[in-house]
């Protein structure tokens, strides 16, 4: 066989290809999960499920699931902490805020995101290669 080349040619369908992006829009989502509920508390201190109202409507979705772990690892991490309020609707709720190290972190993030908006903006406006 020498001198034989054996070629594969893998063909993705639309339906693979629009699988794949989503999945990669999903973890992208993820990954900006934390930065977004830090921007959200720094306007205002907010219960769970107003976080989640906010993220949805920005059609960050999530759910519960996905916000109570990171709530309480933000506030494990001395980013969030959090207070009671009387509900006129049942039980005391849970209100969480930014401490001033949550602050001091989304200001690191800004930048971070700053920069890496920077870098997909100036890739995004790199002329096309039409020779391909």
């Amino acid at each position: 066989m020498q001198g034989t080349y054996v070629y594969y040619i893998f063909v993705q369908t639309k339906t693979e290809s629009v699988m794949i992006a989503e999945n990669v829009k999903s973890q992208m989502r993820k990954g900006l999960l934390e930065y977004c509920v830090l921007l959200l508390l720094r306007r205002e201190t907010s219960y769970a499920s107003d976080i989640i109202t906010d993220l949805k409507e920005a059609r960050l979705i999530v759910v519960e699931g996905t916000l109570y772990p990171l709530l309480s690892r933000l506030k494990r991490d001395g980013l969030l902490s959090y207070e009671w309020r009387e509900s006129t609707q049942g039980p005391p709720r849970k209100y969480y805020l930014l401490t001033e190290a949550g602050l001091l972190f989304l200001e690191e993030l800004e930048k971070a995101w700053d920069d890496i908006s920077e870098s997909i903006q100036q890739l995004r406006n790199t002329p096309q290669n039409t020779s391909l």
